[in-house]
C-alpha cells in the first residue's frame, strides 16, 4: 500500500523549533518530487517548500538539478528540506517558528518520476499521494 506518514507536529513557543518528517511506505520517494502544505484554521491550503525528485533522468518537467529547494515567501531563511533516502523520508526543518506558522502539515508525491519543483510547485492537483497530516501549533 502506497503511503506517506507525517510526524514531529507539536505545541511550540514562539522562536522555537521543529522537524517534520514524512516517511513513504510501498514506493520509494527518491525519484519524485515532495512538497510540504499547510493548512491554517480558515485559510486554504498552501505550498511550504519543495523537493526535487532524485532521479537522474530529466524530463521536461524538470529542469533544475535533482535536489532541487524551493520554497514559499514565508519559509525563506527558517525552513529546510531535506531527503533521507536511505530512511525513504523528507524532513522539513522549521526554525524561528511564529504564530502564523500554526497550521496542519501535510507532504504530498508528486504523481510524476522524476518530477521537479518548477513553477508550479505547489500545484495540488499534480500530486496524488498525501500524507494524512500532522499539526504545528505556535502559541505563547
Amino acid at each position: 500500500q502506497v503511503q506517506l506518514v507525517e510526524s514531529g507536529g507539536g505545541l511550540v513557543h514562539p522562536g522555537e523549533s521543529l522537524r517534520l518528517s514524512c516517511a513513504a511506505s510501498g514506493f520509494t520517494m527518491y525519484p519524485y518530487a515532495i512538497t510540504w502544505f499547510r493548512q491554517a484554521p480558515g485559510k486554504e491550503r498552501e505550498g511550504v517548500s519543495c523537493i526535487s525528485g532524485g532521479a537522474e533522468i530529466v524530463s521536461d518537467e524538470r529542469p533544475e538539478k535533482a535536489g532541487f529547494r524551493r520554497y514559499a515567501d514565508s519559509a525563506k531563511g527558517r525552513f529546510i528540506i531535506s531527503r533521507d533516502s536511505a530512511e525513504n523520508t523528507v524532513h522539513l526543518q522549521m526554525s524561528h517558528l511564529k504564530p502564523d506558522d500554526t497550521a496542519v502539515y501535510y507532504c504530498a508525491a508528486h504523481r510524476n518520476y522524476a518530477s521537479g519543483c518548477g513553477a508550479n510547485w505547489n500545484h495540488e492537483p499534480d500530486y496524488d499521494t498525501w500524507g494524512q497530516g500532522t499539526q504545528v501549533t505556535v502559541s505563547s
